[in-house]
Parts: C-alpha cells; sequence; structure tokens
C-alpha cells in the first residue's frame, strides 16, 4: 500500500507542474490569437471608412467586434494604438 501512494504522490509531483505551464501556454495562446482578430476587424474597418485609427468601442458598435470579444480584449490588456493592436 505504501508503495502504492508513493507511486501516485510522485505522479502528481510530476502532473501539477506541467498543468500549470499548460494554463500558462493555453494564455499566451488565446492572446496572441486575439490580438490577431482585433487587428484583422481594424484593418477591414480602417479599410472600409477611410479613418486612420479606431477605439474597441468603435469597432463594436459597427458590428466589427462582438461585446465578448471586446469584453476579453479589454480583460487580456489588448488596446489599440494608432492602426496596431497591441497586447501586454
Amino acid at each position: 500500500m505504501a508503495i502504492v501512494l508513493f507511486i501516485v504522490a510522485l505522479l502528481i509531483l510530476i502532473v501539477v507542474p506541467n498543468l500549470s505551464h499548460q494554463k500558462k501556454h493555453a494564455q499566451t495562446v488565446h492572446t496572441s490569437a486575439m490580438t490577431t482578430v482585433v487587428q484583422t476587424q481594424l484593418d477591414t474597418y480602417l479599410d472600409a471608412t477611410d479613418k486612420k485609427t479606431a477605439t474597441l468601442e468603435e469597432l463594436e458598435k459597427t458590428g466589427y467586434l462582438t461585446d465578448k470579444q471586446v469584453n476579453m480584449a479589454k480583460k487580456e490588456g489588448i488596446r489599440i494604438s494608432g492602426s496596431q493592436v497591441k497586447g501586454t
């Protein structure tokens, strides 16, 4: 019984740090994907309107981004600077 508990504890010690790393990696990938989505929609909006810059709120108001996308972008620190989207 002690051997089984030792093996289970050893597996837990191996798995838990890996799960933490995977969560960080998934968050990084998600932020990158959101940045790409916002940049694509910003480019489309700027081409359609001949404007030089826009805000997340303008993109939402005009239907280029959904409310959920805008909230996620704000939560992840994604912002628009001129015609470029920047993540933190």
